[in-house]
């Protein structure tokens, strides 16, 4: 989301916590001032040696700033924290608001970039991840949200197109970010539907495409689903690739093969299919075996 210009660093370091999970926000301020505290209190050296006056003011300095840190930073993240649960209470209601569309500025297309945002990470925190807003860089930034399961890291990207669809290219430079950031998957969500062409391209590859009717869709499940106290949210996290005609599957993780050459060994210079998963899988088909299949 947009940040004001010339804010405090205090006033940054507020906003970035606010960004972050309430508990994982106190945890940080606790962690903080156990540091800064240690810092503080601890006992300057004795010096023995000209030499090591350098070093005993610069340490001496660093004992300064901590006695001050120690209070700064973990109340701003406590303040961040607040910020947090206030948020979430926010973003809970605006869920509601668009779950029950009883005002057309409250519809997927009604509400602002911001809001949606929100509320696309409201619909995946009900679903069991931890959340993570980014903010992008505006309306069309790149990384909206990070979601945490378990091990998994997925990143999201909003878009709020009342108009066009969502075309090929936002879905390939989606794609190089998830590569960039070594991410499990990622969502690209809509208010709107997506091009025939986008769709090709995010098939057999670790993308989900979430139009707004599916986006609806979790929005009433999410809320039925806490009305019961239980979640039963439809969402796809698991990325199987699907393999275009003629490429075979891992016969190990059953993911999709990639052709590659041997650049070492007794078969070097000869073509096999391995696993696209490849470290985590070491499956292997010879080039020859699929040939003969087809």
């Amino acid at each position: 989301m947009a940040r004001r210009s010339k804010t405090s660093p205090f006033e940054d370091l507020i906003f970035i916590a606010s960004r972050l999970p309430w508990w994982l926000s106190l945890l940080i301020a606790l962690a903080t001032w156990l540091y800064f505290h240690s810092v503080a209190i601890s006992p300057p050296p004795t010096v023995t040696d000209p030499k090591q006056f350098a070093s005993a003011m610069t340490g001496q300095v660093w004992r300064t700033f901590a006695m001050f840190l120690q209070y700064i930073v973990p109340v701003a993240f406590i303040f961040g924290a607040i910020g947090s649960v206030f948020a979430r209470v926010k973003r809970r209601k605006l869920l509601d608001d668009v779950a029950s569309a009883t005002r057309p500025g409250k519809t997927l297309e009604g509400i602002s970039w911001q809001q949606f945002e929100q509320l696309v990470g409201e619909a995946f925190r009900r679903q069991g991840f931890t959340v993570t807003e980014t903010g992008g860089n505006g309306p069309d930034g790149g990384i909206d949200l990070i979601l945490h399961k378990g091990s998994e890291k997925h990143l999201v990207q909003c878009k709020q197109w009342r108009a066009n669809k969502v075309g090929v290219a936002v879905v390939r430079e989606f794609f190089g970010l998830i590569a960039a950031e070594g991410a499990t998957g990622g969502f690209v969500v809509t208010s709107g539907s997506f091009t025939v062409d986008a769709k090709s391209f995010a098939s057999g590859r670790n993308i989900r495409l979430v139009e707004g009717s599916e986006l609806n869709h979790w929005v009433a499940a999410s809320r039925r689903a806490q009305a019961n106290s239980s979640v039963v949210i439809p969402v796809q996290t698991s990325f199987v690739p699907v393999p275009p005609s003629g490429t075979p599957s891992c016969p190990v993780c059953n993911s999709v093969m990639q052709k590659r050459v041997a650049k070492r060994g007794p078969n070097i210079g000869r073509e096999f299919w391995g696993c696209s998963q490849y470290p985590k899988c070491r499956g292997v088909v010879e080039a020859q075996l699929v040939g003969a299949s087809n």
